[in-house]
């Protein structure tokens, strides 16, 4: 088997070649960033060998299209956290960098840590429709946010007593901002008010767009994988996150794999006879925020939850400890719950015809020498 590393880049990407086995360098070329270029590099690849996999560093707004080409032809795709490559290169004998020292440097580090030990790309367009307006709702409140702090300082000079009493979370609600917007019609017409009623107007918009867009997730999930909801502390947003970056629990081979991807899995630090395990500040950190947020939930509302936290903490585990235990049982919960297959795809009207879904092709399969351009295809990893 070959490994190719793939250093991607906005107008060009660099493919290397590497034996799995000796680690040795098979080849490498350079191809252009477009339909063109991908179709050159698979063909290029399976002149190499019949059994390959292709390792791409973790670059999604440059990476995206080229791991679409290669899933829809039928190719395995890996994902490699930068971070890796960094190491791996510090670790060459050659000095210097260059876009093919890299790509050499990050299917090297697939090599070292083995290939199955990284999850295969997987293809779903649902999950990803959820993904985007997820992550779009996400950028909506981050924007409204900075408007509601500015508002705040115009508030400020303008009326203090009335910024005094708005409540914090308070500007997120249309009847407060209703309310507000009427007095400061009564402010007068100075530049400071006119500043504030547009900011106002702003913030109105934006909530409007984000409670539109909760309310299409709710709706996309109970359509999709509706036992999520049914969860104690999974709300719409948090099972949101969990469809859209666990981006198909297939291609996790074990519950294990995907509590190391959410960061939830313990990190031994024993040393002598102490035996202990700490926190993992690595993996996807959405993933681990929405196990956390299941978590802190359950601990507050749920008696069995709570009985199972007292227990681990009289067997000697922190609080902190105690809470990871707990995070690391729902990692295996919800992997489960992501890897049932989900509800099939509603019919819709003509003009907006259902997104088709692809399963994830096996893992031996007859190479085809073949190869024709294919419609773009949306990848999750």
């Amino acid at each position: 088997m070959i490994v190719i590393g793939v250093d991607t880049h906005k107008q060009s990407h660099a493919l290397a070649a590497v034996d799995e086995g000796t680690g040795r360098v098979r080849g490498g070329r350079e191809i252009k960033a477009d339909e063109t270029g991908h179709l050159v590099a698979v063909r290029w690849a399976r002149e190499l060998d019949d059994d390959r996999v292709w390792a791409i560093e973790d670059c999604r707004h440059v990476s995206g299209r080229l791991e679409q080409a290669l899933i829809a032809a039928g190719e395995r795709v890996l994902r490699v956290p930068p971070k890796l490559m960094g190491a791996s290169r510090q670790g060459e004998r050659e000095r210097g960098k260059s876009d093919q020292i890299d790509a050499v440097a990050i299917a090297r580090a697939v090599v070292k840590d083995g290939v199955e030990r990284f999850p295969s790309a997987y293809l779903d367009e649902r999950a990803m429709e959820i993904r985007l307006l997820g992550d779009h709702r996400e950028d909506l409140v981050r924007e409204r946010s900075k408007i509601q702090c500015r508002l705040r300082w115009q508030l400020l000079g303008i009326c203090p007593e009335v910024e005094a009493k708005i409540a914090a979370g308070s500007l997120s609600h249309l009847r407060t901002l209703e309310r507000l917007d009427r007095r400061l019609r009564r402010a007068g017409t100075g530049a400071r008010v006119r500043v504030a009623r547009a900011e106002l107007t702003q913030i109105r918009t934006l909530t409007r767009q984000i409670d539109e867009l909760e309310r299409e997730l709710l709706e996309l999930i109970s359509a999709y994988k509706p036992k999520l909801l049914d969860e104690l502390g999974c709300g719409t947003l948090t099972a949101a996150i969990l469809i859209g970056h666990t981006a198909g629990a297939e291609r996790f081979r074990t519950d294990a794999c995907f509590a190391r991807q959410a960061g939830t899995a313990p990190i031994p630090c024993s040393s002598g006879k102490r035996t202990q395990h700490r926190l993992d500040r690595g993996g996807d950190r959405q993933l681990n925020r929405a196990l956390h947020t299941i978590a802190i939930t359950r601990a507050q509302r749920d008696q069995t939850t709570i009985d199972y936290l007292e227990r681990k903490q009289a067997e000697g585990n922190t609080r902190k400890g105690a809470l990871r235990c707990l995070k690391r049982h729902l990692a295996r919960r919800f992997w489960r719950l992501l890897a049932e297959p989900p509800l099939p795809a509603r019919p819709v009207a003509d003009d907006h015809p259902a997104p088709a879904t692809r399963q994830r092709p096996a893992p031996r399969r007859e190479v085809d020498h073949t190869i024709t351009a294919t419609a773009p295809m949306v990848c999750l990893t």
